[in-house]
């Protein structure tokens, strides 16, 4: 499973140990890793971080990315499929965050619509799932500009590093949703050129 996936502007590459220093960076960016709604490597965590990530793509359960960018390979962020279930034809895009530079500009929902296509026109999935911190209001608007549709609540969900017990908001997109989502994302995607 490393798999990469090629945008227009962005690619999406196996995340590797070699790539802790970069995370860093990247993290760096806005100081990412202060946030208490999400997890984001620093300095101290990013050994522990991948080595979850990795594990969990040993295992089959995960395919975690490097986001980068196309011109240079610098990379800017990380996202991943994880919850991967085969036999139900379902996953979870989630671990997605980006330098604070390039956030709310194409990377987001290039690389959303990547994992996306390749969800639903490569592995067959029946359903994407997106889960997010109920206090993330900055995340459930992206997940809902995707063209996801919000599910409910799931109350102490998990337990956050600070040991917060966090409730989070479960979003979805059906295969019957993904050819109007898929059209939807590449009007986006054309309005940043």
């Amino acid at each position: 499973m490393h798999t990469t996936l090629q945008g227009q502007r962005i690619v999406l590459r196996p995340l590797q140990y070699s790539d802790a220093d970069a995370l860093v960076r990247a993290s760096a960016d806005g100081e990412l890793w202060d946030l208490t709604v999400t997890v984001v490597p620093s300095a101290s965590t990013v050994d522990s971080y991948l080595k979850k990530a990795l594990d969990g793509r040993d295992a089959g359960t995960v395919l975690p990315f490097a986001i980068t960018l196309k011109d240079n390979g610098e990379v800017i962020g990380s996202t991943r499929f994880w919850k991967i279930d085969p036999l139900n034809r379902k996953l979870e895009i989630g671990s997605s965050w980006i330098s604070a530079s390039w956030q709310k500009s194409f990377v987001n929902t290039e690389a959303k619509y990547l994992l996306l296509r390749h969800a639903f026109e490569e592995l067959e999935c029946v359903r994407v799932q997106f889960t997010t911190d109920e206090n993330n209001q900055k995340s459930r608007q992206a997940i809902l500009r995707l063209g996801a549709q919000q599910e409910g609540i799931v109350r102490h969900e998990r337990i956050m590093p600070d040991g917060r017990k966090r409730n989070s908001v479960r979003f979805s997109i059906i295969d019957d949703e993904w050819p109007q989502v898929r059209l939807h994302l590449e009007q986006k995607l054309a309005g940043y050129a």
